[in-house]
């Protein structure tokens, strides 16, 4: 079974900047695509940003102020200029191939973060 564990949510204050991390734990033979959504408690999860082969896309509303990164098996994103409004649980999700002829998507429990005004 894979896991992915993200980490570095917390409190910061509306401008502020944090970093989330995302790593794997178990057996794949392979990890693909990468991604990070949210989703504002009463509202429907939304992506945030992907990373494709190195290829970056982001969603409009943090174009400019997030970067999405990856560093072998683990994703991060880096947050800047943080508004209260983005208070939400961050989730990380994988394209994982456990086996060379099988993918699956996986995600993270989430991480909590607050952006305080």
């Amino acid at each position: 079974q894979v896991q992915l564990v993200e980490s570095g949510g917390g409190l910061v204050q509306a401008g502020g900047s944090l970093r989330l991390s995302c790593a794997p734990s178990g057996s794949f033979w392979s990890i693909n695509d990468m991604g990070w959504c949210r989703q504002v408690p009463g509202k429907q999860r939304e992506l945030v940003a992907i990373i494709r082969g190195g290829i970056t896309n982001y969603a409009d509303f943090v174009k400019g102020r997030f970067t999405i990164s990856r560093d072998k098996d683990t994703v991060y994103l880096q947050m800047a200029s943080l508004k209260p409004e983005e208070t939400a649980v961050y989730y990380c999700n994988a394209d994982v191939s456990r086996t060379p002829w099988s993918r699956m998507t996986y995600w993270g429990k989430g991480t909590l973060v607050t952006v305080s005004s």
